[in-house]
């Protein structure tokens, strides 16, 4: 299984580009946003999910871990393929796409080829509850959050770093964190994370 590929840009066409790799060019399907950083002659490293079926393997590249997470996690929603969640991949960063599951808003996830509203609303629906968990999981991945750091922040400094990571500052999280821990009590992050982003899109 092929899981990191490093090289120079062959080509980039509008769902993919070629990787040459020591003189051999992986054809990889990426979403526009990782496509968009393509250029060719560039030197490229792309996070690979490889898929084998009986006629074909095939490649397909994100410029990030966290992006690779998105693609595997809706792709566990009924009637969501690869084409469908790379889709939705080029029109949501992965931070919009965590808020917008979250808040439950199937218009954005809805912006997505492929995705009528009937499928906006199960995605949005059936990956409720994994949301703030990836976006722990980005948050911890970032490179001033060492485990050791997230580990002492408690529930409420994960909450708040998990809102920096999607673009809030950290002021602004800390004061909805600090308001919402207050109305719901102990509460699980998750449920903790959800009501804060409630807040923010008021």
């Amino acid at each position: 299984m092929i899981g990191k590929l490093t090289g120079v840009v062959d080509s980039v066409a509008a769902d993919h580009a070629v990787i040459d790799v020591g003189g051999v060019g992986y054809v990889v399907q990426c979403p526009a946003s990782t496509l968009a950083k393509l250029s060719a002659g560039a030197h490229a490293s792309l996070m690979i999910e490889t898929r084998i079926t009986d006629e074909t393997i095939r490649l397909y590249g994100f410029a990030g871990v966290e992006e690779r997470e998105w693609f595997r996690l809706l792709q566990t929603v009924q009637n969501v393929g690869a084409r469908v969640a790379l889709n939705l991949l080029s029109v949501l960063a992965p931070p919009d796409l965590a808020r917008a599951i979250a808040l439950g808003d199937k218009a954005a996830i809805g912006r997505a080829p492929g995705i009528g509203p009937k499928l906006a609303s199960r995605i949005a629906s059936e990956l409720k509850d994994k949301a703030p968990g990836l976006m722990m999981r980005g948050a911890q991945s970032a490179p001033e959050a060492s485990p050791a750091a997230a580990a002492a922040r408690g529930r409420d400094g994960e909450a708040v770093a998990a809102l920096v990571h999607l673009g809030y500052s950290q002021i602004q999280a800390a004061e909805v964190v600090a308001r919402a821990a207050q109305s719901l009590g102990d509460v699980p992050l998750e449920v903790l994370i959800r009501e804060c982003l409630r807040q923010m899109a008021r």
